[in-house]
């Protein structure tokens, strides 16, 4: 089986046909940094890092770009507020950001591009597109001339007589048709800019990507990510901008992740409804992000409430208790119980590969998971030795290492609610002695509702996660 991805340009999966064999160059839009970034940014990167994670374990050699916008209108306004040069500004939040990717266990990209180190790049880019007729200058000026690009809005399903000025669109007067945007700004009092056949500016939102691109992946790339908030008007315009200027189609394959939405409502700077990574990872460690990001559909809406990542906590946990040793003083499992083993093994792996294939289902293969972490915890019920595990644990260790959770060893070993269900069962067992049948049945049946099973048998009592 090979890999399919949901194309958003055309609205379906496709199986996935690199331009070189092998090779996957994939470009992702990075944040504006003019504040600290907030978990509706960590869960984009999070997904794109996963997409990254398995196509490398598919045997895709991955040049991975992932840019920063350090010059733009937000950054200068928020300098400007704070006294402070807006490169300075933006050069400390790339330095917060990187950190927080490091924490959340986000492979660093093969290169992180900035805007204001393509500027060579992006006024030839723009100087093509006026010498080919798709752009213009006014007043110091540069726009791109969207009437003249016959599928303009393809991306969006949007039609030019349709679309109305919106985010990042700026109304001018001067403007051939509204919807034209600005490839390079004229630069106003006490604002950054750079030397230009057309004065004195600096470039617009949508062109230092498409630029970026050229520059340092060629005319054609296999993969462009971001989230879906960026369909329209940004990745509308790259396309537009590229092959108006190449004459080749820019991406095979778009890419677009869901909203972070804080208690159903859409997180995001503009209305300081977000939660910040520093924030977060106070509170919650990184896998828990991670495991709420791999539960859903990437392409979806991901709620994140406390509610949420408690449950995703509590999974974690779960997919932890696989890797606890042996039970004392066995003896090893019977032959039919390690042939189980051995078959869940395979199906896992087989299961975990299908789902991951059809458009990255990571619920799907979390699910796989979670059957072998039950036969595993079975099995070890069930009288298997720490070798007779071990095959199943790597296995289950190197799916998850896949998906980029870490399981870390304080983790992995006796957790809070291990400890804590120990101490009840050796509550319970004074209880039984005593014939408390009525409390002790209380506690397996609480115990059962949580998703823990107890065994009992005249050498004790055992248990196991569900």
């Amino acid at each position: 089986m090979t890999v399919k991805i949901y194309n958003t340009l055309t609205h379906k999966k496709e199986e996935l046909e690199t331009l070189k064999p092998g090779v996957v160059k994939m470009y992702v839009c990075g944040p504006t940094v003019y504040s600290k970034a907030h978990v509706g940014h960590a869960m984009s990167a999070m997904v794109f890092d996963i997409i990254r994670r398995y196509l490398e374990y598919r045997g895709y050699e991955m040049n991975y770009l992932m840019n920063f916008t350090d010059v733009d209108d937000k950054i200068i306004a928020r300098a400007n507020q704070q006294g402070v040069d807006p490169f300075q500004l933006a050069e400390g939040y790339i330095r917060d950001y990187e950190q927080n990717l490091s924490d959340l266990n986000i492979k660093p990209a093969t290169f992180n591009p900035r805007a204001t180190q393509e500027i060579d790049q992006i006024i030839e880019m723009i100087a093509g597109l006026i010498e080919k007729g798709y752009a213009y200058s006014v007043q110091g000026d540069v726009y791109f001339r969207v009437t003249r690009d016959e599928d303009y809005g393809r991306l969006s399903g949007r039609k030019i007589e349709d679309m109305q000025a919106g985010s990042r669109i700026e109304i001018d007067e001067r403007k051939e048709h509204p919807m034209d945007f600005a490839l390079w700004k004229s630069a106003r009092p006490d604002e950054p800019f750079w030397e230009s056949p057309w004065g004195k500016g600096r470039p617009g939102w949508h062109i230092e990507c498409s630029a970026m691109n050229l520059h340092h992946l060629g005319e054609q790339i296999d993969i462009h990510g971001g989230g879906n908030d960026l369909v329209f008007p940004h990745h509308e315009n790259e396309i537009a901008q590229t092959e108006s200027l190449t004459g080749k189609a820019f991406a095979r394959y778009w890419v677009h992740n869901g909203m972070l939405q804080l208690g159903g409502e859409k997180m995001s700077k503009s209305t300081g409804n977000l939660v910040s990574i520093e924030e977060f990872l106070s509170q919650y460690n990184a896998d828990t992000l991670r495991f709420t990001v791999l539960n859903a559909n990437y392409r979806g809406p991901l709620t994140f409430t406390d509610e949420v990542l408690n449950q995703s906590e509590k999974a974690l946990e779960r997919l932890t208790s696989a890797f606890r040793p042996a039970l004392p003083g066995v003896k090893g499992a019977s032959q039919d119980i390690l042939t189980t083993l051995e078959k869940q093994v395979e199906a896992t792996q087989t299961s975990f590969v299908n789902n991951m294939d059809d458009d990255f289902n990571s619920a799907g293969a979390l699910g796989s998971l979670f059957d072998l972490v039950r036969v595993v915890n079975q099995s070890r019920t069930a009288g298997a030795s720490d070798d007779e595990l071990k095959q199943a644990q790597e296995k289950l260790r190197e799916l998850t290492g896949i998906l980029g959770l870490e399981l870390s060893e304080s983790t992995v070993g006796e957790s809070k609610a291990d400890t804590f269900i120990d101490l009840l069962l050796e509550l319970r067992s004074t209880m039984r002695k005593d014939k408390l049948w009525t409390y002790s049945d209380l506690i397996r049946d609480r115990l059962k509702e949580l998703g823990v099973t107890l065994e009992d048998s005249k050498d004790g009592t055992t248990w196991r996660w569900d």
